[in-house]
């Protein structure tokens, strides 16, 4: 008999949740055949088979809370369920034709939304990765489902009587409950933490992008065709993060308050920027390692790749490890203007935002410029607002003057 064991998830991470089991007890599996995710707060990892055979039985459900390294399942090794098949041959079509399909991948939303309004889920087109169905899925299959017209010729059946509703009471439907993922309830837990923890304040400037924009035009033909991809803005604030960074390095420290009555900052003498990217699991915030020491090109590879294997669920553990400072673009999604929270235990995160055209006084004209307002949160337990300030005011000048980058970098 052989152990199925939650693997390593990383450094620091001793726990994680089950997801959907994709076999069940008397199925036969192939060594290496996946037979279940884990979800960490950080990432999502496929569990194999270690070994041929039968399993005989799963001792954590779906949902479950487990342990790294504790055993979740029994598996006989050898030939398993092939050596219990019926020996007369008549009988082996039939047994083949009742097993059931396998399902598409499906998140617990998804199986109780399906459960709730009667949908079957092999017949439910996912649209998340690879494919896996979520509970918008079912709801938008389900309303598809009550548009079609009926069949013709197929009477209609009647309409059961609605019961009268209580006075006040909501109709029934009008609600559904869905638990939180394993990410979302860290995502929450952190975030109520850092406001809990940090005497957090958010300070604001704007930044003219003409400069940027005309450089990336000028530029871009030749940036792609040597680097493969296009010169985005993050990589210009994640420079101009750096250079700020070295003049205020308050803000690229944390404090480690694990004893309460003797608290120490630490200050990193490395740059490790965390890059805020939105994935149908929730919002991640990979790392960028060694910024400082990154070309543009770089840099923009680094955060490229990120984000796409962060869409893709093929982040791992050691992608969120180390950072010192984070930088979230909500300009992505339209957002104008916002006041982000620290990503704890680091002090500051930069907010990047829309870009729009305002008028500004330019040498005593009023003149139209493609601007972004940014805003800086911080940690007022070490950092004044002069700092603050100053920092946010840097960023904005060598933003506007990206040569400036160049030559400081």
């Amino acid at each position: 008999m052989v152990e199925l064991k939650v693997p390593s998830l990383g450094e620091s991470i001793t726990t994680a949740y089950l997801g959907a089991w994709a076999v069940k007890a008397g199925d036969t599996v192939v060594a290496g055949q996946t037979l279940v995710a884990v979800d960490s707060d950080k990432a999502t990892l496929d569990v194999p088979s270690p070994v041929g055979g039968r399993v005989t039985e799963l001792l954590r459900m779906e949902g479950d809370e487990v342990n790294v390294g504790e055993a979740i399942a029994l598996i006989e090794a050898g030939e398993g369920g092939a050596a219990e098949a019926p020996s007369q041959p008549e009988a082996a079509p039939a047994a083949e034709s009742s097993s059931p399909e396998k399902g598409p991948q499906s998140g617990p939303a998804a199986r109780q939304a399906a459960s709730e309004v009667g949908v079957d889920l092999r017949e439910v087109e996912g649209s998340g990765v690879r494919g896996r169905v979520l509970a918008r899925d079912v709801h938008a299959h389900q309303g598809r489902q009550a548009e079609a017209p009926a069949a013709p010729g197929a009477p209609a059946a009647p309409a059961a009587p609605a019961a009268p509703a209580a006075p006040g009471a909501a109709p029934q439907g009008d609600e559904t409950r869905v638990p939180m993922t394993p990410l979302r309830r860290t995502i929450a837990r952190r975030l109520v933490h850092a406001q809990q923890t940090a005497a957090m304040l958010t300070t604001f400037n704007e930044v003219d992008l003409s400069r940027v924009m005309a450089l990336r035009a000028r530029h871009q033909d030749a940036f792609v065709k040597r680097h493969g991809i296009k010169l985005g803005f993050m990589s210009f604030f994640a420079k101009a993060v750096v250079s700020a960074l070295g003049e205020y390095p308050d803000l690229n420290a944390e404090i480690d308050d694990r004893d309460p009555e003797r608290p120490v900052v630490v200050y990193k003498h490395y740059v490790n920027i965390g890059v805020a990217v939105s994935t149908e699991r929730g919002l991640l915030v990979p790392v960028v390692r060694g910024v400082d020491h990154l070309s543009f090109a770089e840099t923009e590879k680094a955060i490229v790749e990120l984000a796409e294997r962060g869409r893709l669920g093929k982040l791992v553990p050691d992608d969120f490890k180390d950072g010192t400072f984070t930088i979230s673009n909500g300009g992505v999604f339209g957002s104008l203007l916002s006041t982000p929270i620290l990503n704890h235990p680091q002090v500051g995160i930069l907010g990047m935002h829309t870009i729009q055209e305002r008028p500004v006084g330019v040498d005593g004209q009023i003149v139209l410029r493609p601007m972004m307002y940014v805003a800086l949160s911080y940690d007022h337990r070490i950092i004044d607002g002069r700092q603050a300030v100053g920092f946010l005011k840097r960023v904005k000048e060598l933003v506007e003057e990206p040569e400036r980058i160049l030559v400081e970098a």
